[in-house]
């Protein structure tokens, strides 16, 4: 007996050749926030596959809610349909910066690698301090900049913004008459999973030091 005031209810989604309502997977922990609605506009009788390729299942033009069972370090959600969908909460930064005058042994002539000693952001974990080397943990357009301090230093400098191994921008820094100047640049890179970017010195010397220089990046939106 339906409650007075009360239409009829509607029934439950089904999907042709299997029996039963499509209902919400078993041990989905939290949906998210807001429920990604993929509205499926398929030809009647295409198949969805799921990933381990077995029995297709025909979706008509119905509108499928994926809870957010089995997200991905990069972001991913995965139903236990097996259909993946990317998440915008997938965020990534740093801001590295140097804190001493001291040179690094590590930076040899063969190198060139200029390095960071302090880390104020990294969100994601991408950016390694050790190698002051960032890595790009999925595709995506990315914004990078750049400010190298040379110090009591007369000789005119190069900083070349380094992707793969080959320069992408430069930027000089070479006034004799001041005791702190920066060679200062930035850019948007398209860039794939696993690039790496870096800042290398290709001119002069920064036997001074660079206290004050800082190297920062983020994702500005994925592909």
């Amino acid at each position: 007996m339906r409650a007075p005031g009360r239409g009829p209810r509607a029934p439950p989604l089904t999907m042709p050749g299997r029996r039963g309502a499509l209902r919400e997977p078993a041990g989905c922990g939290s949906c998210l926030g807001v429920a990604l609605a993929l509205l499926l506009l398929l030809p009647a009788g295409r198949p969805v596959r799921a990933q381990n390729d077995t029995e297709p299942i025909v979706l008509e033009g119905k509108c499928l809610v994926v809870c957010d069972s089995s997200p991905s370090a990069d972001g991913a959600v995965t139903s236990s349909l097996g259909i993946s969908v990317r998440s915008g909460s997938a965020k990534v930064a740093f801001s590295a910066t140097r804190s001493t005058n001291h040179e690094p042994s590590e930076m040899s002539n063969r190198t060139m690698t200029i390095y960071f000693d302090q880390v104020l952001v990294n969100i994601g974990n991408h950016f390694d301090l050790a190698s002051s080397i960032f890595v790009a943990p999925r595709k995506g357009i990315y914004s990078f900049s750049f400010h190298v301090v040379k110090v009591y230093n007369r000789q005119t400098i190069q900083v070349s913004l380094m992707q793969n191994g080959y320069p992408v921008i430069s930027a000089f820094a070479g006034d004799q008459d001041v005791t702190r100047e920066a060679a200062s640049n930035g850019v948007l890179l398209l860039m794939e999973r696993e690039d790496k970017v870096h800042l290398k010195l290709e001119r002069g010397n920064l036997m001074g030091g660079w206290k004050y220089s800082t190297f920062s990046g983020f994702l500005v939106f994925p592909l």
